[in-house]
């Protein structure tokens, strides 16, 4: 069976819904590294974390926070978990003003995968971008497509390189969309 693969992105042409923050501690401080969701592994133990909302309205079933920050409502976050339990770790969070549970999602696995001659465009830091320290790394991947022989039995997982990516692969998305999930979007890759 030949598998498909999606970026699995918040739908931001949904009205009225809401946008949320950055993610902060109980202490109501923004933690310390908010880009840490997306680096593709298993994160220690933050306590209970709270996200504020930029701006309210409808709570969504998927959403992202800043930094890139999935937050999945319980439900979402149960059927990741059963999905795919080795690549997936929920983080609970408040989120201002909702009772329900929610949780951060992070994808635990960094996949080297980006197939760079097949992808729209590709673009990677050069020495006249003034940034040695981001020579050679990816700057920008727009029309990204993946090798699927890379990939594996991988079901959840960010590509190595362009960690904002989330993929899903097509029975997860299809889960997602038979739940009636909430703010999904997904573009095949």
């Amino acid at each position: 069976m030949v598998r498909r693969y999606f970026d699995l992105s918040d739908d931001m042409t949904i009205p009225g819904r809401w946008v949320l923050g950055t993610p902060t501690d109980a202490q109501g401080r923004e933690v310390d590294d908010p880009w840490m969701f997306y680096r593709g592994q298993q994160l220690p133990d933050l306590g209970r974390l709270k996200l504020p909302m930029d701006v309210p309205g409808r709570a969504l079933d998927f959403s992202q926070a800043a930094f890139a920050a999935p937050v999945v409502h319980a439900r979402v976050a149960s059927a990741l978990t059963e999905l795919a339990p080795e690549e997936v770790q929920t983080l609970p969070v408040e989120i201002e003003g909702h009772p329900e549970p929610f949780f951060i999602l992070v994808a635990t696995q960094l996949i080297q995968c980006i197939d760079e001659r097949a992808s729209r465009h590709v673009r990677k830091w050069t020495p006249e971008d003034g940034r040695p320290e981001k020579l050679g790394k990816y700057r920008d991947v727009r029309g990204m497509r993946i090798d699927p022989a890379q990939v594996g039995d991988a079901k959840i997982f960010r590509p190595r390189g362009w960690a904002i990516a989330l993929i899903v692969r097509d029975d997860i998305k299809e889960a997602l969309e038979h739940m009636g999930a909430t703010g999904t979007e997904f573009e095949e890759v």
